[in-house]
């Protein structure tokens, strides 16, 4: 199966605006975009910009986990990573969404929804996702009854509503957080800091380890506990899937799904209600 081709923003195919003395060359971008009724176009990523916003972003996300009531944190901080993404790549126009793997089939995307295309990068998304699974899960199963150093045989437990477990995982949880990191963060800076490195069939680069570092420190300051940085390891095969897929489809449903499953091993050993 190959991956369809990541597009770049096509900053060349619009006129230019005509250079204001004194004036930003991104608000002549900008003003521009605005008179002739179009979305604004993004300002060049650079290392800087990119590097600040996930700072902010961790910063605000950190403050709402702590600031929030439990039963709403998980929600409040899924919109803050969702926010944040509306304004860094969202409210640009469909070359700029696309470019950073953002379109889910048109779904975020400024144009007419297509039920085939939709469906098409849905199968496509599941396809990737269930085959990296099928190689992971095991591993991490066995992996996980050593770490916990669980005896006693695995039992089925349910949640009280398997559609809202994964309803929230999907959308809650795995949405926001790819959209951000995979889908902003590990773009803007894979646009600053060229991949050339070839693993099974994605071109990564830096910025790949980065987003993951960034990711796991976030994850570690909403919840002060060590283990918590372990998540850096799945955020490698997060931003694996991003690059050699071409969107944030296949690692949205794998994250959720990697989610699903530690909630489902912790319940099945006694190690959760």
């Amino acid at each position: 199966m190959q991956p369809p081709t990541p597009i770049e923003p096509s900053r060349d195919a619009r006129p230019r605006a005509v250079d204001t003395p004194g004036a930003p060359a991104d608000a002549n971008a900008v003003h521009a975009s605005l008179g002739s009724g179009e979305r604004p176009r993004p300002p060049e990523p650079t290392a800087a910009r990119a590097l600040l916003a996930a700072g902010i972003t961790t910063a605000a996300v950190t403050a709402v986990s702590y600031a929030a009531p439990k039963s709403y944190a998980g929600t409040l901080v899924g919109l803050t990573f969702f926010a944040a993404t509306s304004w860094l790549v969202l409210r640009y126009d469909e070359s700029t969404i696309r470019a950073h793997g953002l379109s889910l089939g048109g779904l975020l995307e400024p144009v007419p929804l297509s039920a085939r295309r939709l469906a098409r990068a849905a199968l496509h998304a599941v396809a990737w996702a269930t085959l990296v699974a099928a190689i992971v899960f095991p591993l991490f199963w066995l992996g996980y009854r050593l770490y916990w150093g669980a005896s006693s045989p695995f039992m089925l437990r349910p949640p009280p509503s398997l559609a809202d477990e994964i309803a929230a995982q999907l959308l809650v949880v795995a949405l926001p957080e790819e959209a951000f990191f995979r889908g902003y963060l590990q773009s803007a800076l894979d646009r600053v800091f060229p991949p050339r490195l070839r693993v099974a069939g994605a071109t990564l680069g830096p910025a790949w380890l980065i987003s993951s570092a960034i990711f796991a420190i976030g994850h570690v300051l909403t919840i002060q506990h060590p283990a918590r940085l372990a998540v850096f390891f799945p955020a490698l095969l997060f931003g694996w899937l991003r690059a050699r897929t071409g969107g944030i489809g296949a690692p949205l449903v794998f994250h959720a799904a990697c989610n699903l499953l530690s909630l489902t091993l912790a319940r099945g050993y006694g190690l959760s209600p």
